[in-house]
């Protein structure tokens, strides 16, 4: 049975068992919630193809750092690395940014299902240099972001190691009026915990009341990531 978050909170999440090849609990999987910092995955991916430099990637990857982000976004066109994921990894509700604002990477619009999907992807696809780089990287993500938020919210705090994480949140603070972008729910803030925990993949994204405080967003994503897995059985 499915578990819902508490009331004003928008989830979707998905437990995925890598060696049954199945889902095991979902709830709202394709609704779409911008990205926030899990689309940093997908830049690097997208980065790595290039064959260019790795060294904004451990920044990037392990304590989410903005400006490593931007620059590499920059570099790839913005967008238009969304864009080629989305062909590559077949992706089916991630989008770019809207056109109002192509320089926000974390506008990008995902599903649990394909944050899934992207995990899938770089465990059976990608070439194993990349996906020793990449989960390498999320395997040591750092307590604290780049920008001095706690990363051990959800997987870290409510599920044992081993783990590899890859932490998104935005909207703690000033964001441009949602009301050009009503779906991505600009004006509220967002808090996803996505990663995988031994053989699974477990994401859960949320969305959560304008004004609510990182404190009480954090204790209610991680109490229902707990909730999820122990659903999943």
């Amino acid at each position: 049975m499915a578990v819902r978050p508490v009331e004003g909170v928008s989830a979707g999440y998905a437990v995925f068992d890598r060696g049954a090849g199945e889902t095991l609990v979902g709830y709202r999987e394709r609704r779409r919630f911008r990205s926030a910092s899990v689309v940093k995955v997908l830049i690097a991916l997208d980065h790595l193809r290039s064959g260019r430099d790795e060294g904004l990637l451990g920044p990037m990857l392990r304590s989410s750092d903005d400006a490593a982000a931007s620059e590499l976004w920059r570099r790839g066109g913005q967008g238009e690395i969304i864009e080629r994921m989305v062909a590559r990894a077949g992706l089916a509700e991630t989008a770019p940014p809207p056109a109002e604002w192509p320089g926000f990477w974390g506008y990008t619009a995902v599903s649990a299902a394909d944050v899934v999907r992207m995990y899938r992807y770089v465990l059976d696809e990608a070439s194993e240099r990349d996906r020793e780089l990449v989960m390498g990287h999320l395997e040591r993500a750092t307590p604290c972001g780049s920008d001095g938020f706690d990363q051990t919210f959800g997987i870290p705090r409510a599920l044992g190691r081993p783990w590899a994480v890859k932490q998104g949140w935005a909207g703690f603070g000033e964001e441009p009026d949602g009301r050009a972008a009503p779906g991505l729910g600009l004006g509220r803030p967002v808090l996803h915990t996505s990663g995988v925990v031994g053989d699974r993949i477990v994401v859960v994204l949320t969305l959560h009341p304008a004004g609510t405080s990182f404190r009480t967003a954090s204790a209610r994503l991680t109490t229902l990531t707990r909730q999820v897995h122990r659903a999943a059985g």
